[in-house]
C-alpha cells in the first residue's frame, strides 16, 4: 500500500490527479470520483489507482488500444510519444499525450461492435501502475513525459488508426459524403466535400498554433483534395478565414497556399479527393504527422525570435570557463600538468568535482541541487583522461574513492552503486553508446541507462525507489540520490547520433554539452605534480560537512539552503520571463525541440549559479549577481547551440533526412559542386524521388543548377548555395596518440601524488 501512495504522490507532483479504484478492478470505489482531488495519504488501503484524464490533470489524455491490430499499427498512425504503458498480456496498449481541449472519442468495428481504439479525455480515467489487473497482472507505471500534440491532430490520427484496423480486417472504409455545403459543387462534388472538410477543422487562433492550423487547411485543399491554387485560395478566404481570430490578410493566405503547393508532404496527392477505401498501413505512415507541419511551414510563418537556433552561436566563449574559487584552482592544476592542456576539458572536470562534493549538502530555496550532467565533445588525443584522473585522485585522498564510477554496465548497476554510497561521480568515456540508446530504445524501457539517469536527475530532492531483487525481503530506497556525470564523446559520433527523438528526450535536455575544440599545445608538465593542499583541504571540508544532524546514510539529509541576493533574484526572474517567452513561441509553432530546450534553460542557470556560489565561498555561500550573470549567459548559449544543432543535423522525417544527406554530399565536395549522375549514384534513390529532392532544395534556394566541364562533354550538376556547418571528420581524429596521457599521469597510492 505504501508503494501505491508513494506513486500517487509522484503523479500528483507531475500535475495529475488520481482516483481510487476497487482492489484488482478498473471501477472507481466512489461515485463522485470525477470531483475527487485526493492526497496520497487519503487513499484507501489496497486500492488500485487511475489517472483522472483531461482538463483536471493538465489535459493529459490516453489513447487506449483495445485490439491487437490497433497495437500493431499504432506506431504508423499515432504521433510519437515516449509515454507508453500496458501490462504483460497487452504491452504498449496505452499511448499518453498532452492535448489541450481533446474530447473523448470511441471507435468500434461496424460489423461486430467490438472496441478498436479510444481517445480518453475529460470525464474518464485510466488504470496505471502499480495497480493490479483483475487477472493478477501488474500495470506499468507511467514514468515518462507524454508528448504535447494539438487535439485536432491527435483525434484525426486516432480516427485514421481505427479506419486502418477496419481495412486490415477486410472491411472497406469510404470517404463520407457531406450532407450539405455552402456553395454549389463544381468538378463533381470535390469542392463541396472540401468545404465540408474545412468546416470541421478548428479555426486558427492567435497564440494557439494558428500558423500550423491554417497551413493544414491550405494543405487539405491543395494537396489533399487536389484543388487548383487559385480556387483553393478563394475557398480558404470565404469558408475558413472568417472563423479565424484574427482573420489572415490576403497576402498571408496566398503565402499559405503557395507553401502548400510547393512543399513536400507525407501523404499522397489527392488523399482526400479520391473516392474509395482509405489508405492501408502499407500506403501511409502517420508517424510523420507531428512533424509535417513544422517542416513545411516557412521561416516567414514562424513567430519571430532572436533565438531560433538557425545561427551558430559557436563554441562556448573562453570567458565562460571562469568560475572563481575551488573550480578555478582545480582547473589551474589540470592546465599546468596535462600533457596537452585543454581549458574546456579542465573546466568540465573541475565543475564535475565541485558538483559531486556539494551533492546532498546544499540546495537553492526551490530545492534545486548541484547534480550536473556534463558532456564534453572531444576527439582522440585531446587529453580527455587527465581531468578524470585528477578527480579520481582527489576523491581517493579524501576517502571518497567508493563514490567513483567509470562505465555504465547497466541501469541496475547505477542504482546499486547509489544504494552503497548515496552519491556518485560517474566519469564515462563512452557516452556515444548511451546517447544512441535513446534512439534505439523504442520500447522505452524503464531500466535503460538514459531513463535511469533521467529519473535520478529529477529525484535529487526526493526518495528514489530501487527495484526489488529476487529473494529480497523489502524494497530499498535512496534518500535524495546525487549523481554527477562527466562524460566525453567524439564529435563525429555525437553528431551522427543526433535525432529528434534524442533532442526531445528529457535526459538530453538536461545535458550541458561543451565542445572543447582542438587539442592543446603539448607541454612538459610542471614540477608540482601533487594535488595542491588547498584543493585537498576544501575537498576534505566538503566530505566532512554534514548540515543538519545525523549520518547521511542513516538519516534524512538536510542540505544547507543557499539564498539569492535581492539583485540576483531579480536577474534570475528576468531570465525566467525571457525563457518563458521563447517557450511560448516554440509552443505556438509546434516546435518540440525548441520547447524542450527552453523549458530547462532557467533550471540550468539556477544549478550553475549554485555551483558558482559554493565554489567561490564554500564556508558562507550566497548566490550573488555575478553568479547569475555568468550562469544566465552560459545556459542561454547552451540552448542556442542545441537549437542550432537541431536545425542543421536533425531530420524531421525521411524526406528531410534525404535532403540533409544531399546537402552533406555537396558540402564535402570541392567548390560544393557535384555532377548529377554522380549524385544520383551516391544517393541510391529512385529517379522520381531524387527529382523531388532537387526540386525542393532549389525552391528553398539551398542549391542551384550548374554546368560542369568534363574531359568529354559538359555535364549538368548542382552547387550548394548556403554551406551549413555539417559534421566533418575532426582534425583531432587524424592525430595519433603519440603521447597518451594515461602514460604521463599515473595514480600512486603510496605517496598520495600524481606522477
Amino acid at each position: 500500500m505504501a508503494d501505491v501512495r508513494e506513486q500517487v504522490g509522484i503523479y500528483r507532483q507531475r500535475g495529475w490527479y488520481c482516483v481510487p479504484l476497487r482492489p484488482r478492478s478498473k471501477s472507481p470505489s466512489r461515485r463522485d470520483w470525477t470531483n475527487l482531488r485526493l492526497k496520497p495519504e487519503a487513499l484507501p488501503e489496497n486500492s488500485n489507482i487511475g489517472i483522472i484524464l483531461g482538463e483536471p490533470s493538465g489535459w493529459i489524455v490516453d489513447v487506449d488500444l483495445d485490439c491487437p491490430e490497433a497495437i500493431e499499427l499504432a506506431d504508423q498512425y499515432l504521433p510519437p510519444t515516449v509515454a507508453v504503458t500496458g501490462r504483460p498480456s497487452a504491452p504498449r496498449s496505452h499511448r499518453w499525450y498532452i492535448a489541450a481541449g481533446a474530447t473523448t472519442e470511441k471507435h468500434a468495428d461496424p460489423n461486430n461492435g467490438s472496441m478498436i481504439v479510444e481517445l480518453r479525455s475529460t470525464g474518464t480515467q485510466t488504470v496505471v501502475g502499480p495497480s493490479i489487473h483483475p487477472e493478477g497482472e501488474p500495470y506499468d507505471v507511467l514514468d515518462t513525459e507524454p508528448a504535447t500534440v494539438p487535439a485536432p491532430m491527435l483525434a484525426a490520427c486516432v480516427k485514421a488508426l481505427a479506419d486502418a484496423v477496419i481495412v486490415k480486417r477486410g472491411v472497406p472504409v469510404s470517404i463520407k459524403q457531406p450532407t450539405s455545403s455552402t456553395r454549389p459543387a463544381s468538378d463533381g462534388d470535390v469542392e463541396a466535400r472540401a468545404i465540408a472538410y474545412l468546416n470541421a477543422m478548428p479555426p486558427a487562433i492567435a497564440g494557439s498554433s494558428g500558423h500550423s492550423q491554417t497551413f493544414a487547411a491550405a494543405t487539405a485543399l491543395v494537396h489533399g483534395f487536389g484543388i487548383e491554387p487559385d480556387r483553393a485560395l478563394a475557398i480558404l478566404a470565404a469558408d475558413y478565414n472568417p472563423r479565424c481570430l484574427p482573420p489572415w490578410s490576403d497576402r498571408e493566405l496566398q503565402h499559405k497556399i503557395n507553401q502548400a503547393a510547393i512543399k513536400s508532404h507525407d501523404r499522397p496527392f489527392g488523399w482526400l479527393r479520391d473516392d474509395g477505401p482509405i489508405e492501408t498501413a502499407s500506403d501511409v505512415d502517420l508517424s510523420g504527422f507531428m512533424t509535417m507541419t513544422k517542416v513545411a511551414v516557412s521561416e516567414e510563418d514562424k513567430p519571430p525570435s532572436k533565438f531560433t537556433g538557425m545561427a551558430d552561436p559557436g563554441m562556448l566563449p573562453e570567458r565562460l570557463f571562469e568560475v572563481p574559487g575551488f573550480v578555478r584552482r582545480v582547473m589551474d592544476f589540470s592546465l599546468a600538468n596535462a600533457p596537452y592542456p585543454n581549458i574546456g576539458l579542465a573546466f568540465c572536470g573541475a565543475m564535475a568535482l565541485q558538483s559531486f562534493l556539494a551533492g546532498r549538502k546544499v540546495a537553492t530555496a526551490g530545492d534545486l541541487r548541484t547534480n550536473l550532467y556534463l558532456l564534453a565533445l572531444a576527439g582522440s588525443g585531446t587529453g580527455k583522461e587527465f581531468p578524470r584522473k585528477v578527480n579520481s585522485q582527489v576523491l581517493f585522498q579524501i576517502g571518497e574513492a567508493n563514490s567513483i564510477g567509470d562505465k555504465f554496465a547497466s541501469g541496475e548497476g547505477i542504482q546499486d552503486a547509489l544504494v552503497r554510497s548515496g552519491r556518485m561521480l560517474f566519469q564515462n568515456d563512452e557516452m556515444d553508446g548511451v546517447l544512441r540508446q535513446i534512439n534505439l530504445d523504442r520500447e522505452n524501457s524503464r531500466e535503460s541507462i538514459p531513463n535511469i539517469l533521467l529519473t535520478l536527475y529529477t529525484s535529487a530532492g526526493d526518495v528514489y525507489p530501487i527495484r526489488v531483487k529476487a529473494n529480497q525481503k523489502e524494497a530499498q530506497h535512496v534518500d535524495q540520490p546525487h549523481l554527477t556525470l562527466f562524460g566525453t564523446a567524439t564529435p563525429q559520433y555525437f553528431y551522427e547520433s543526433l535525432s529528434k527523438r534524442m533532442l526531445t528526450n528529457g535526459f538530453f535536455a538536461r545535458l550541458n554539452i561543451i565542445d572543447v575544440g582542438k587539442r592543446g599545445k603539448g607541454q612538459t608538465p610542471g614540477s608540482a605534480r601533487d594535488v595542491p593542499e588547498e584543493v585537498l583541504e576544501i575537498a576534505k571540508w566538503w566530505a566532512d560537512f554534514e548540515p543538519g544532524s545525523g549520518n547521511f546514510m542513516k538519516f534524512h539529509p538536510k542540505p544547507l539552503r543557499v539564498a539569492f541576493t535581492p539583485e540576483a533574484e531579480a536577474a534570475i526572474t528576468h531570465l525566467r520571463e525571457q525563457t518563458e517567452v521563447e517557450y511560448d513561441k516554440a509552443d505556438d509553432a509546434g516546435d518540440e525541440v525548441a520547447r524542450a530546450a527552453w523549458s530547462r534553460t532557467c533550471e540550468h542557470a539556477k544549478k550553475l549559479a549554485l555551483i558558482y556560489a559554493v565554489s567561490e565561498d564554500h564556508l558562507q555561500p550566497m548566490i550573488a549577481i555575478d553568479a547569475v550573470r555568468w550562469a544566465s549567459e552560459f545556459s542561454l548559449h547552451q540552448t542556442r547551440r542545441q537549437l542550432y544543432l537541431a536545425s542543421v543535423h536533425v531530420a524531421e522525417n525521411p524526406f528531410h533526412a534525404e535532403c540533409l544527406k544531399f546537402k552533406k554530399r555537396l558540402a564535402d565536395r570541392p567548390n560544393h559542386t557535384m555532377a548529377r549522375r554522380e549524385m544520383m549514384r551516391s544517393m541510391t534513390l529512385k529517379a522520381s524521388d531524387f527529382d523531388q529532392i532537387v526540386q525542393t532544395l532549389m525552391q528553398q534556394e539551398d542549391i542551384e543548377p550548374v554546368t560542369i566541364e568534363t574531359r568529354t562533354k559538359p555535364a549538368s550538376g548542382y552547387r550548394l548555395t548556403t554551406v551549413p556547418d555539417l559534421p566533418k571528420k575532426s582534425v583531432n581524429e587524424s592525430v595519433s596518440d603519440v603521447a597518451d596521457d594515461s602514460d604521463v599521469l599515473a595514480t600512486q597510492t603510496t605517496d598520495s601524488g600524481l606522477e
